[in-house]
């Protein structure tokens, strides 16, 4: 009698060490880089009430939110300018300039410390906003490259979760360090992640799809070539698509998440608790948005692989309309003790943010190795500009209506956009990445 025989599927390769290494530092850079983001929301309050008597204004609630939205303007616009290093790593290679942009963002995080007045520190989040846009670039262009088609998509999700994470970590640090020692001590632990450029410069090589494409000879090479080539006949529409699907979540994200730390300090203020309350529930509150968007990244690639890229992008916008609405116009407005149906509102919103990780493995299929990292960076950042409009529009908002509820909860209107514009994207699901 003869035995079946079950076929077994061969066994995966197991990556090389410069795979592994390349992942975890590009993965460390995007937690640092998520850390350092958001170190400034979860200190507005406390930093603005100290630098704004400083720089001739009172520190009323009215001006700290219209400050507040003016500096996360600027951040956002130092994020849009971040674009110039997309065209330097397709020129000079992938790792030292992730490196770089790591460099950029923990130093000028790290002179918030030290900043006197409201401008100052308006200077500082400008540029280190340029390297925090520059490092989500690079850092998801050597894993699309590196890393082999069946582990890059998953990889891209884990990936961006470690933005999210630095958002907890944000929150950790403000809680252990922030409410004991103050807002400044906040901003020196973000110069942490210099450390990791080193680990970056001597420990990870350079992608060999770059090296054999960009450098092989008789290519023409050029800083400017790669950003015209996003304009040509190829790519013109997905990339005008894809700027405006970016555009979309930045808002939700810094026009909407980013204001949730100050809606709790608000709300504890009106159920009667202290400062120092406020702002550990501030912390607990980001640590919640934080674990819905790592738990929406890593739910990602399954949902990008299952039903494909737009219908990802789709499902995740659908859900930021909801959960906005929700947390800012329906339970930042409930009388009595609004807090923990709050807090609990911005696990479904922390979720939504994971349409990011959407984006992270979705850009690097659209585009041939020559402007990958140009495309990326570009289109991730450009639409910060339009971010950045839109937040001092919520933060001349809040002023207006002496309330983030409204101003925030009307940012939802742009997912509605996002929906009608989604069913014309690039599908790429099951396509090898372009050479």
């Amino acid at each position: 009698m003869a035995l079946a025989v079950t076929p077994t599927r061969p066994a995966r390769p197991s990556l090389t060490k410069n795979q592994r290494r390349g992942f975890l530092a590009a993965w460390g850079g995007l937690t640092l880089d998520g850390m350092d983001s958001f170190i400034y929301a979860l200190v507005l309050v406390p930093a603005l009430r100290v630098l704004l008597p400083h720089s001739g204004t009172a520190a009323t609630p009215g001006a700290i939110g219209y400050y507040g939205g003016l500096l996360f303007a600027v951040f956002l616009a130092g994020w849009g300018f971040s674009f110039i290093w997309g065209p330097v790593g397709d020129h000079f290679g992938r790792v030292p300039t992730l490196a770089l942009t790591i460099v950029c963002y923990s130093l000028f995080t790290f002179l918030g410390a030290v900043a006197t007045n409201v401008w100052m520190l308006g200077a500082f989040r400008l540029l280190a906003g340029v390297g925090i846009g520059g490092e989500w670039t690079l850092g998801s262009t050597f894993i699309a490259e590196e890393l082999p088609d069946d582990r890059r998509v998953m990889a891209a999700g884990i990936n961006n979760s470690g933005f999210y994470l630095g958002l907890f970590f944000a929150a950790l640090v403000n809680y252990a360090v922030g409410s004991r020692f103050g807002w400044r001590a906040v901003f020196a632990v973000g110069g942490v992640p210099i450390l990791l450029a080193a680990f970056i410069l001597f420990g990870v090589s350079e992608t060999s799809r770059w090296t054999s494409r960009v450098k092989a000879p008789g290519r023409k090479r050029g800083l400017g070539r790669p950003l015209l080539m996003l304009f040509s006949g190829e790519y013109r529409v997905r990339t005008w698509l894809n700027m405006a699907y970016l555009q979309v979540s930045i808002i939700g994200l810094w026009a909407g998440a980013v204001y949730a730390p100050t809606a709790v300090v608000q709300l504890a203020t009106r159920a009667g608790l202290g400062a120092e309350a406020g702002s550990r529930l501030a912390s607990w509150g980001a640590m919640v948005l934080a674990a819905g968007s790592i738990l929406g990244c890593l739910v990602a690639p399954m949902l990008a692989q299952r039903f494909g890229r737009r219908a990802a992008l789709a499902c995740y916008f659908a859900l930021m309309i909801l959960s906005i609405l929700a947390a800012f116009g329906w339970a930042f407005y409930l009388h009595g003790n609004a807090l923990p149906w709050f807090i609990a509102s911005l696990f479904p919103l922390g979720v939504g943010g994971g349409s990011f990780s959407v984006y992270t493995l979705w850009l690097p299929e659209q585009y041939h190795t020559e402007c990958r990292a140009t495309a990326f960076g570009f289109i991730t950042s450009v639409g910060r500009f339009g971010g950045a409009a839109v937040t001092w529009l919520v933060g001349a908002g809040v002023a207006h209506f002496q309330s983030l509820g409204i101003p925030v909860a009307l940012t939802s209107l742009a997912f509605v956009i996002g929906l009608i514009l989604v069913p014309f994207g690039e599908e790429t699901r099951g396509k090898p990445l372009p050479g």
